[in-house]
């Protein structure tokens, strides 16, 4: 079982910058691909981005391509997501996830997920 801890969230305006970060422990880190989904308020929880156990392959979606960057160090047991050009509707509960495998394919869900950190960006 692993233990995923997200932070870095807070309120931003509009154009902004942030950093989340995700420190896993209980299961081995560097094995599995990791990710983050976000939920906005009366919505459902919705793919952001994935990178591989390796680090060399990353997934996006199209919301948030060009934006966003997922990197990951496994020294650390840690995934990062950079945020830039941040929209209002950016605005929500961000996920951190680990997947099954140690390749993302497209579609599936995380195995373990943390509780989440809030990001608001405003206009």
């Amino acid at each position: 079982q692993v233990q995923l801890v997200e932070s870095g969230g807070g309120l931003v305006q509009a154009g902004g910058s942030l950093r989340l970060s995700c420190a896993a422990s209980g299961r081995t880190f560097s094995s599995y691909a990791m990710g983050w989904s976000r939920q906005a308020p009366g919505k459902e929880r919705d793919f952001v981005a994935a990178i591989n156990w390796n680090g060399i392959i990353t997934y996006y979606a199209d919301s948030v391509k060009g934006r966003f960057t997922i990197s990951r160090n496994n020294a650390k047991n840690t995934v990062y997501l950079q945020m830039t050009s941040l929209k209002p509707e950016d605005t929500a509960v961000y996920y951190c996830g680990q997947y099954s495998g140690s390749y993302y394919n497209a579609g599936a869900d995380f195995g373990s997920w943390g509780q989440g950190t809030q990001v608001t960006v405003s206009s």
